[in-house]
């Protein structure tokens, strides 16, 4: 799978599986290197992802002078 194409819960979702995968232990060898490759890959992409999100969130949390303010999370507000 090209995780650069996945969303990221198909991502997450594909990673789950190969973990799945890995944990039961009956893959060949060159199986199971070729699942943990590409589970790192989506491990990455995944990774990638929640920065550039927690990014977005501290541009619209910026305060007055372009500074990020910490804000209480208020349940609900979302």
């Amino acid at each position: 799978m090209a995780e650069e194409k996945l969303t990221f819960e198909q991502a997450m979702a594909r990673l789950d599986e190969i973990v799945k995968l890995l944990e039961r232990g009956d893959a060949p060898l060159e199986q199971a290197l070729a699942l943990f490759e590409e589970g790192t890959g989506l491990m990455r992409a995944c990774s990638a992802q929640l920065d550039q999100a927690e990014q977005k969130v501290r541009l619209l949390l910026a305060g007055p002078e372009g500074q990020p303010e910490e804000r209480p999370f208020e349940e609900g507000s979302v």
